[in-house]
């Protein structure tokens, strides 16, 4: 079992007198969940043999195991909720799986309107936490089973980020353990801090190849009044796509604008065993919007209605009970899943809003080149296209990276980049060139040497 040249019996000696003995687990059965996380099959890369799983509920525990690999050199593989869509959690080599689920606490400080929140801790309890204070964390990253550190690792986006931003725009401090054992204090409940380099943002979206995250202060916002959903259907995706601009250069700003096809949402309801709300056009726009009081949000969703019945709108549906509201969100989300069976990968390419419309194009000559069904939906709001390649017509791993390599390309071309929100893991690397310099890339890799000298921190990811 393993690789690595430190006595094995030692190592797990050393790490049970760090964390305990129940903490560390030997036995591959029992860890059998975190050696995968949500990459379609086909492309999820294997686990390796000869892991331990490691239960640490410090950030001295961190340090000590980290101080303990690095010493042996090690291999370590910080894990969350294991919801990543590019296997970057996934353990490619011998060694250490650190699993923070013990570190779960919550604090909410009313006063400064934030929260401080250990790293093993979910979106879910997150999210519950500041509806107690009487408050809000906007973002709304996808899955609420991921944790804190792996969603700050990962920079996570999800469907509000038109309105609100991604998890960099709410992070204000960070404790992180270094690979090399030490503990390091960022920022804090601040909203202006200039002092020298800013290693925090660094740390934030580096997928765990740069240090582990341990505890992080999260920027809140006072509970929006009011918050309604609209699904709105259009015959074509233009005029679907076209409306988008426009509705943001009027001023209202909605928390989410996702663009749907009606194929794909009617067979994430069936998944789910609902029924999808609204049955017409080919494309439908859904967009969530909150504000202080019932009038203003009247006001705003007449000004959206008017500007997508310029553009050939259907019937608009308006939801406004928080159950109508939650199932329209619990069906839009579980696309994927009701999809993933068939499927061989999803992208997450991004252009500007602008060109969103010309990439799908784009994706449709792509599937009628090689005859294959590429569905695609997405933030339209923020051009960030969820493109799918699914098994059906594809006949082997060379034609998927073939079409895969060319929707890259075309996204590229219109300005854009291989991820939005998914980042890099194992399995962008290849592409990375597609985007960044050499020297681009030097200097990434640079930065990773001096973090961690002996590459024992999720190694093969982000970077060859």
């Amino acid at each position: 079992m393993g690789d690595f040249s430190v006595n094995l019996e030692n190592l797990i000696s050393d790490l049970r007198r760090i964390v305990g003995d129940k903490w560390v687990v030997t036995q591959r059965e029992f860890m059998e969940g975190y050696l995968r996380d949500e990459t379609p099959d086909p492309v999820r890369p294997r686990a390796a043999e000869g892991l331990i799983l490691v239960k640490p509920s410090s950030a001295e525990d961190v340090a000590g195991i980290l101080k303990l690999a690095n010493a042996n050199k090690v291999p370590v593989f910080p894990v969350g909720g294991r919801t990543g869509l590019v296997g970057g959690s996934v353990p490619i080599k011998p060694g250490i799986i650190l699993s923070l689920e013990r570190m779960n606490k919550i604090e909410v400080d009313r006063e400064n309107i934030m929260a401080v929140a250990e790293a093993g801790a979910t979106l879910g309890d997150l999210i519950k936490a500041a509806d107690e204070a009487g408050l809000f964390f906007p973002p709304h990253p996808g899955d609420e089973g991921a944790q804190i550190g792996g969603l700050i690792a990962t920079n996570a986006g999800g469907s509000r980020a038109v309105k609100y931003g991604v998890m960099r725009n709410y992070i204000r401090g960070l404790e992180i353990v270094l690979p090399t054992g030490e503990i390091l204090s960022l920022g804090g409940k601040l909203l202006k801090n200039n002092t020298g380099y800013d290693l925090m943002q660094l740390a934030i979206g580096c997928e765990g190849t740069l240090c582990v995250i341990t505890k992080a202060v999260i920027r809140l916002f006072p509970k929006s009044k009011v918050m309604v959903t609209l699904v709105v259907p259009f015959n074509t995706r233009s005029d679907a796509l076209k409306t988008v601009p426009e509705i943001l250069r009027s001023g209202v700003m909605p928390l989410a604008i996702e663009y749907v096809q009606i194929r794909e949402i009617e067979e994430a309801a069936k998944h789910l065993n609902e029924r999808w709300p609204v049955q017409r056009g080919f494309a439908q726009l859904i967009m969530i919007l909150d504000g202080a009081s019932q009038e203003e949000m009247l006001l705003r969703c007449e000004e959206i209605s008017e500007i997508c019945e310029s553009n050939s709108a259907m019937d608009i549906m308006l939801a406004e009970t928080a159950e109508e509201q939650s199932r329209i969100l619990r069906i839009r989300s579980n696309i994927y899943t009701a999809l993933k069976p068939h499927m061989i990968d999803i992208l997450d390419v991004t252009v500007p809003p602008s060109n969103l419309e010309k990439l799908m194009n784009e994706v449709d000559v792509i599937a009628a080149k090689y005859d294959v069904y590429l569905p695609a939906y997405g933030h339209a709001g923020d051009g960030n296209l969820h493109v799918h390649i699914m098994k059906e017509g594809v006949t082997d791993m060379r034609m998927a990276d073939r079409i895969k390599s060319e929707i890259y390309k075309a996204a590229v071309a219109l300005g854009g980049v291989i991820t939005g929100e998914h980042g890099v893991g194992s399995l962008r690397i290849k592409d990375l060139g597609l985007v960044l310099s050499e020297k681009h890339i030097e200097i990434m890799e640079s930065i990773k040497r001096i973090f961690d000298p002996n590459n024992i921190l999720n190694p093969n990811k982000v970077l060859p």
